[in-house]
């Protein structure tokens, strides 16, 4: 199929590079729980870069780069999260150590 002269070159999404970049950093510092809010914001610019793509009817391109950057964001959410959970566990396990309280001789 050719393309008419005078329509215009396909271009590449800004929001959709943006939430790939944004992606990656989040699962990149995720393990940190930093990671969230790149990721967060990912995953919105993901969902407005849809709707671009869908109302550019083909003229902007870009939808792999939406895919990878909202499996990235959620791969960052997941490891923010389990490390809170290992942060958390860790914290409450720390004073437990399975023995009783030794007192000097002496005291009630």
């Amino acid at each position: 199929m050719r393309r008419h002269p005078d329509d215009p070159e396909p271009v590449l999404d800004t929001k959709a590079v943006a939430a790939l970049c944004l992606g990656a950093l989040g699962a990149f510092m995720g393990v940190a729980l930093g990671g969230v809010v790149p990721a967060t914001v990912a995953l919105i610019l993901a969902r407005q870069a849809d709707a671009e793509l869908a109302s550019g009817q083909g003229w902007r391109t870009g939808a792999e780069y939406v895919l990878w950057g909202r499996r990235l964001a959620w791969t960052g959410v997941g490891l923010a999260i389990t490390a809170l959970v290992v942060l958390v566990t860790v914290l409450l396990l720390d004073g437990v150590d399975g023995r009783e309280q030794d007192f000097p001789p002496g005291v009630d």
